[in-house]
């Protein structure tokens, strides 16, 4: 179990899978596994699907065996393959299908809110993923933290995670999606700074377009895209590249 407690894990089950993107492995032809289950509860969040028991329960689960079948029709064709969720490091499974996707020929990318830094060394260490995207939820700040994901977090996890990828000498980024009545544009340089200096950061505008876990956001309108701006144009000196996605 990669040396941590069981009880953390979930039986690795593949909510969904999308057989070919452009966007979301930067510089590569891709697909994207979708591992469901999850720790945090953000209220904002859209895949509900692949975080919430009841749902996950009566949503579709996908065979690995087809997806990586599908895989080995593709070499040559295809290049990276995008592993995300819900939160990916959870799956009890997940060095196996690295593995099997390695041995493939692919390069990954693995998106994760960072709260599981023990399995995300381990797989840097064993060199199963090329690229990583850190979710910054909040300031670094416990209540902060909390009200963004809906639980309680020990923000040194989430720390420990942020110096791991920036020293893992592999590729990566970091993200955060804004919310207005979570988050206010001050919160962007706050994120910043705790974070740099880094290779990349984006800022993301939060709008509602599928089910969310809490439906009184769906009223909230944007934070404006100017303040966005005006907020990344204080940090953007600290990171190589940073900018709204």
């Amino acid at each position: 179990m990669c040396g941590r407690n069981p009880h953390t894990f979930v039986i690795m089950t593949i909510g969904g899978f999308q057989k070919f993107t452009l966007i979301d492995y930067p510089g590569k032809l891709s697909c994207i596994i979708f591992l469901s289950g999850c720790n945090f509860r953000c209220p904002f969040c859209y895949s509900t699907e692949l975080v919430l028991p009841e749902k996950i329960k009566n949503h579709p689960k996908l065979n690995k065996n087809n997806i990586i079948d599908y895989l080995r029709d593709r070499q040559g064709m295809l290049e990276g393959v995008v592993i995300c969720g819900g939160e990916p490091t959870l799956n009890s499974d997940i060095e196996e299908l690295c593995h099997d996707i390695k041995d493939l020929g692919y390069s990954i990318k693995l998106d994760t809110n960072g709260s599981n830094p023990d399995i995300l060394k381990k797989l840097i260490e064993n060199k199963l993923i090329d690229y990583i995207a850190m979710d910054i939820k909040a300031p670094l700040d416990p209540e902060r933290y909390k009200k963004a994901v809906g639980v309680n977090v020990d923000i040194e996890t989430i720390k420990k995670s942020i110096e791991l990828i920036k020293t893992s000498g592999i590729d990566y980024e970091f993200r955060t999606t804004i919310v207005s009545g979570i988050h206010s544009d001050e919160d962007i340089i706050l994120i910043a700074e705790s974070i740099a200096p880094a290779k990349r950061y984006f800022v993301q505008q939060f709008i509602s377009e599928k089910t969310i876990i809490d439906i009184s956001l769906k009223d909230k309108k944007p934070i404006p895209y100017e303040k966005l701006e005006k907020a990344l144009a204080r940090v953007i000196n600290l990171f190589d590249v940073c900018k709204i996605r």
